[in-house]
């Protein structure tokens, strides 16, 4: 098993928007980093733990805990040219942008990103680092561990 931290701006998609979602899923779309894709296309199993991350707004931080809820699959919004998402170069033969789904497990309290900074056994965590921007990354064991027992 394998864990991931899953930023979402909660205008676009908050963790009360995933809980409200029909069997508590929703698909992963949008995703336009290589790296980020290659997390979700090679990396991702159903099953996985996912820490879900509100970004981009007044308060970032972690907001729920969540699951990969399917194999990675072609997002279609790189196919539609009314998208924000659209892909001119994307095609359905050889489609560039993948997506997984996830479910919702549970809305947490928020744990902002100031106080995840301010956890040592968290300070190698691909958030933390400086420069990074990535949507997903991957979180280790520890790390997971960690974490759980901040939420408690």
């Amino acid at each position: 098993m394998a864990y991931w931290l899953m930023k979402s701006e909660p205008d676009e998609m908050s963790i009360d928007d995933a809980l409200a979602a029909p069997k508590h899923t929703v698909p992963w779309f949008g995703v336009r980093n290589y790296q980020a894709r290659n997390f979700m296309r090679d990396g991702m199993r159903v099953g996985d733990g996912v820490l879900f991350y509100h970004s981009s707004c007044p308060q970032p931080g972690i907001a729920g805990i969540a699951e990969v809820a399917s194999a990675a699959y072609p997002d279609d919004t790189q196919f539609d040219p009314a998208s924000h998402y659209y892909d001119a170069k994307a095609t359905r033969e050889q489609p560039r942008w993948m997506m997984v789904d996830v479910k919702a497990l549970r809305k947490t309290r928020l744990l902002p990103l100031a106080e995840l900074r301010a956890v040592p056994e968290l300070e190698d965590m691909a958030l933390l680092q400086k420069g990074s921007r990535l949507s997903i990354t991957p979180v280790t064991p520890a790390q997971w561990k960690k974490i759980q027992a901040l939420l408690q």
